[in-house]
């Protein structure tokens, strides 16, 4: 493991932008891009990490660990579903065939936990019992186990800029997807999930819930892009404690990029207003917190790639003939 001083001085450090010798760039809350010839894309992972919707910091390796592990996950369930992954110049990059994605977030739940607007136990615990199209008995216990994992679609922005909930039926009756379309979504996407959950007890793991990307490509065949059971875009908590805290009304150990949220939220912000400042030690434990659960997940050791990043990557980009 890095050690924590070095961790340290890395945060100035981390990538937060790319500028690459490509044109049109673009960016997301994470990723920049560069659209390529032919059809494909190169897909960067920075260091940037976000949360209520705002980017709060750079941590060291994230990008790195994003990037390296969903590559890892593409392969483990390439044989349920297709994906866009190309190759991987640069510990950083992907490079990735172009899709355009479903207007569709496809979250897949296997517990009933959560304190946001569109969590689960939260709508539960408001007294509803109709949720997403799903019928709920009474007397379900924060964080217990569904029956079987269930998709919550919501959209992608909607109306008023954030995500609405939607049930499985409205995805077809809105006409957001044809119904042959959605149901190779939902097959593929509760048989990754139910992959997912298995290779993660492996490692010591639970995965709770976690949001899919899906898109068509040129061909018109159903991919999957973005990316895959990593700590942004799951939850996970540890399994060996599990039982034992559930037992006793007390949340599990969650093991993703939670601890980030609950750090801001004892501070009182929950995404309005000025983002107050933060310890950096908080920015080492998150960074060493993501190699972990890549050395966990992959049972791989972390090899972490050379900074300044950004010159790493038009190196290596050269060499793979992406740049002149």
């Amino acid at each position: 493991m890095i050690s924590q001083n070095e961790l340290l001085k890395l945060i100035p450090n981390a990538l937060d932008e790319t500028n690459l010798p490509l044109p049109g760039r673009q960016s997301g809350k994470v990723r920049d891009w560069y659209d390529l010839p032919g059809g494909q894309r190169v897909m960067v992972t920075t260091d940037r990490l976000s949360a209520f919707d705002r980017v709060l910091a750079r941590v060291p390796y994230k990008g790195q660990v994003l990037n390296q592990l969903s590559a890892w996950w593409f392969e483990q369930t390439q044989d349920i579903i297709p994906n866009h992954i190309v190759s991987l110049p640069d510990p950083n990059v992907s490079i990735v065939k172009t899709a355009t994605p479903i207007l569709v977030e496809v979250i897949v739940r296997g517990y009933i936990t959560g304190v946001t607007s569109t969590a689960l136990w939260y709508r539960y615990s408001l007294g509803e019992r109709e949720i997403y199209g799903y019928t709920f008995p009474d007397g379900l216990q924060k964080n217990s186990a569904l029956p079987e994992p269930i998709i919550t679609p919501t959209t992608k922005g909607g109306q008023t800029g954030h995500d609405e909930r939607l049930t499985c039926a409205e995805v077809v009756e809105k006409g957001l997807l044809d119904k042959h379309t959605w149901d190779q979504v939902q097959n593929a996407a509760l048989a990754v999930f139910k992959r997912g959950q298995e290779l993660a007890l492996k490692a010591g793991l639970i995965l709770v819930d976690t949001k899919y990307e899906f898109g068509i490509a040129s061909d018109g065949s159903l991919v999957l892009i973005d990316e895959v059971h990593t700590p942004d875009s799951s939850r996970f908590w540890k399994s060996d404690s599990y039982e034992a805290r559930f037992a006793t009304g007390k949340d599990p150990e969650n093991f993703d990029k939670e601890f980030v949220r609950i750090a801001y939220a004892n501070k009182g912000y929950r995404g309005d207003g000025e983002v107050p400042s933060m310890p950096e030690d908080l920015w080492v434990s998150a960074s060493e917190r993501y190699i972990t659960i890549y050395e966990l997940l992959t049972s791989k050791m972390f090899n972490a790639g050379d900074y300044p990043v950004e010159q790493r990557i038009n190196k290596n980009l050269k060499k793979a003939g992406v740049i002149k």
